[in-house]
This record gives structure tokens, sequence and C-alpha cells, in this order.
């Protein structure tokens, strides 16, 4: 195990450094240039745009912007074109609102769409199982945009509680009780709705996936033993169904950074997803390079944990 951290550390790196360099030389492959402001402001004059070029280090090689670029992320002192925020703080912050839409998401689509898959696959062709596969493809194929602004006019004009935003105007002095129901009703709709085609999508993959071991043949030699229905189909089948989804679970971190635009934008959510979609609409590159390599670094961590609990989860598979 340690030999096999160790070399798969050591590639990862590899891997991220050649992401690294791909994605900063994209960026500056895309048409137009970060300095080119004076459109945007007549007033700019030469010196103007020089001293910008020099403060942001465009006006060096592209060798060395690359290394300046990850020296100043990594300690810190990296900022915002937009702004001239540091960058890492800027992140930091939209991450942790987006984290809870995250955390809560990912409760309701991983501990409905089992729930949901497995009878659907015990009870193959009867009426559970045509009722939910109809509402997943409903669900799967209804336009997400659509179906936020029926539930927004729905939520908002029935129970007349507030939607959009994190918080309502004027609660940030309310007491904690009030400030934490206000806190609530403004997460659970962009929630639900984030989780909707998840859990839409997830039942259906985990109902495939029980119906395939359902019919193998170590399924029906523990039939013959006379074991419990119960036993074999949610301990011998439903634990080897559920080894692919080990490895769906470790890329559930990069979605922390994707997030959902869609509905952040919607909602008014101020997110990691509305962030980047903003980011690259202003030409913010430190903002974009610096959330496309931590979406990396993410998805490498993602698949590194997942090979770990693949083997924990299977002892059939050796490292």
């Amino acid at each position: 195990m340690t030999a096999y951290i160790i070399r798969t550390a050591f590639f990862k790196i590899i891997t991220l450094v050649v992401i690294s360099i791909i994605s900063f030389l994209i960026i500056h492959l895309a048409p137009g240039q970060p300095s080119q402001i004076d459109p945007l402001n007549p007033r700019f004059r030469k010196e103007d745009i020089a001293r910008y070029r020099a403060a942001f280090d465009l006006d060096k090689p592209l060798w060395k912007q690359y290394y300046l670029f990850y020296k100043k992320l990594g300690s810190g002192e990296l900022k915002s074109f937009k702004d001239n925020q540091p960058v890492l703080g800027k992140i930091w912050r939209r991450f942790m609102n987006s984290l809870p839409l995250f955390v809560v998401g990912t409760i309701l689509t991983w501990c409905l769409s089992f729930p949901m898959g497995i009878p659907a696959a015990l009870n193959r062709g009867g009426v559970y199982d045509r009722t939910t596969t109809f509402f997943s493809y409903f669900f799967i194929s209804f336009p997400g945009f659509f179906l936020a602004y029926l539930l927004i006019l729905g939520v908002a004009g029935l129970l007349e509680v507030p939607v959009l935003g994190m918080r309502t105007f004027g609660q940030e002095t309310a007491p904690t009780l009030y400030w934490l129901n206000d806190r609530i009703w403004h997460l659970v709709l962009p929630s639900v709705l984030g989780a909707i085609g998840g859990i839409a999508f997830l039942s259906r993959y985990v109902r495939v996936q029980m119906i395939e071991v359902i019919d193998s043949d170590f399924v029906r030699t523990a039939h013959s033993k006379g074991l419990d229905e119960n036993t074999v189909y949610y301990v011998h089948a439903l634990r080897n169904a559920a080894l692919p989804f080990v490895t769906m679970f470790g890329l559930l971190l990069p979605a922390l950074i994707g997030g959902s635009v869609i509905i952040e934008n919607i909602f008014a959510w101020p997110g990691m997803g509305r962030m980047a979609f903003e980011a690259i609409l202003a030409r913010d590159y430190p903002i974009v390079i610096s959330l496309n390599f931590i979406a990396a670094v993410l998805v490498l961590i993602g698949t590194f944990i997942s090979d770990i609990l693949l083997v924990i989860a299977d002892p059939r598979i050796r490292l």
C-alpha cells in the first residue's frame, strides 16, 4: 500500500504539472489580451496600461509569467484583474457559500437514489418500476432552468417566503434562531433542485447495476442455499452492485468547484460556479486559471480516494 501511494502521488504530481501548463497556455491563446482595457476606459494612457501590465507580470515572457503566476498562487499574493483582491481569498469565500449547496444536494442524491433504484430492480416491470422510470426520464429531460422558475413562483407565491440569495435583507442582525431559519429557507430550494436531476440519473444507474447483479450466478447460489431474500439482495447483491458507485463517489470533489452555474445564477447564490462564469465574461484570467488548477487537484485527489476505497470494498482488487 505504501509503495502504491508513493508511486501514485508521483505520477499525479506530474499530471498536475502538465495540466497546469496546458490550461495556462490555452487561456493565453484565447482571443484578446488581459491588458486590452483601453477601449473600456478611453482615459487610460499608454503609461497607465504599461503600469497595469507590469503590476500583473503581463510584460514578461510567457514562461516567466507561468512561474510567477503559480508562485503567487501558492503564496496567496495572486490578485484578481477585476478588483485587485487576493484570488485565494475570493475563492475561499465563494467555496464556503457553495459548500452547503454541495453537501445538502449530495446527501439528498445519494440517500434517495438507492431506495428508489433497488426496489425498482427487485420489482422489474411492475407498477413501481414503471412509475419511477417515467418520473426519472421526465426530470432528466425537463429543463432545469424552467423547473427552477416554476419552483420559485410556486414557493414564493404560495408560501410567501424569500428564496433568492443566501439571506433576506435586514436579517444579518436578527437573533440566531431567526437567522438560521432564514438561511435554511434560502438553502432548501436550490439544493432540492440541484438534487432532482442527480436522483433521477443515479436511481436509474442503481437499478441497472442491481438487475445485472441479481442475474448473476452467486445470487442464484445464495438463493439455493436457502438464505433470506433480504440477506441475498441487501447484503450480497447490493455490495457487488455498489462497487461502481465507489468510483463515482471519489469524483464528487470537483463538483465543489463547478457547482451549478444555472442554479446559482437563477437563485442569485454567490457560489463557485457563478464566480467562474463571471470571471470568464470579465476575462479575469487569474480566477479562471486558479479555479481550473484547483479543479484538477480535486479530480486527482478524488480518483486516488476512489482507488483506495475500491480496494477496501472489493478484496479481489489488489494494488
